[in-house]
């Protein structure tokens, strides 16, 4: 019987080929039902992560964009309910998988963030924020992420 070999660190070697030029934006910035969305990755010290990379995708669409000094990432998207997201950072021995909200969406029927505690869905759901919707990653602490087993 053949036993898996442990995950290695994803990051931050892959921070030299990925992400490409333009991946942030699943749409063109400007076109008919774009969103920009922008954030911020936070260690469990409340510090930005500088070599995080987050992608988003609803079936339809894809989005990639690194972080910066500031540890922020941006995406052009158009509105959908939710974007399934995966957060790719040092130190990780795996990807992190949780789920975006769009705030105006009709959130009563979703399965998955009904098994959130009702205190912390808060972590899943974008806020309105000057020119798009604002969405902070948070990997570990007292605002932390509800972060997806898959």
């Amino acid at each position: 019987m053949t036993i898996p070999t442990p995950s290695q660190t994803v990051g931050p070697f892959f921070g030299f080929a990925l992400p490409f030029e333009g991946d942030a934006h699943a749409v063109p910035p400007g076109s008919d039902g774009a969103v920009r969305i922008e954030g911020q990755v936070f260690d469990g010290a409340g510090e930005p992560v500088p070599d995080a990379i987050v992608e988003i995708s609803d079936g339809d669409q894809f989005a990639r964009c690194g972080t910066d000094r500031e540890g922020a990432f941006h995406f052009t998207v158009r509105q959908t309910p939710h974007f399934d997201v995966l957060v790719f950072a040092r130190g990780l021995l795996r990807h992190l998988a949780t789920r975006l909200y769009l705030p105006e969406a009709n959130l009563d029927g979703d399965s998955l963030l009904q098994m959130v505690e009702p205190e912390r869905r808060h972590t899943l759901i974008a806020s309105a924020s000057e020119g798009g919707l604002r969405f902070d990653i948070h990997l570990q602490g007292d605002h932390e992420t509800v972060f997806i087993q898959l």
